[in-house]
């Protein structure tokens, strides 16, 4: 069983996946193509994504049963002792605005008295 699914991307790569699978939602294709014609497929969407992103998954002999594919996602899969686990990029937390100077309203009302 293969599974491919697409986001943002062109029109006639979703032509070219209905020729060897089922589209069973938009962006979606299901079938049970042989090796090889998984991967001339794999190969076809990496040069036809554009500015899309595409994710391969597909039976295999593992502990899981299956394995995957990524191309332009920012999570990739990664061999964890065996079991292709998903790694997400780090989120790039901004640091907090400096404090501003000074002393606040109330602080000079209370030290100067309120007039």
């Amino acid at each position: 069983m293969t599974v491919i699914v697409l986001t943002n991307c062109p029109v006639g790569l979703r032509g070219l996946l209905t020729r060897w699978l089922l589209e069973i939602s938009p962006g979606v294709y299901l079938g049970n193509p042989s090796a090889r014609i998984r991967d001339m497929l794999w190969q076809e969407v990496q040069q036809h994504t554009g500015q899309g992103r595409a994710l391969l998954a597909h039976t295999t002999n593992t502990e899981q049963g299956f394995t995957f594919r990524t191309h332009d996602h920012k999570w990739h899969p990664t061999d964890y002792e065996g079991l292709t686990l998903i790694r997400r990029a780090s989120q790039t937390s901004q640091a907090p605005a400096p404090p501003t100077m000074g002393w606040s309203r109330a602080s000079k009302r209370r030290r100067f008295g309120s007039r």
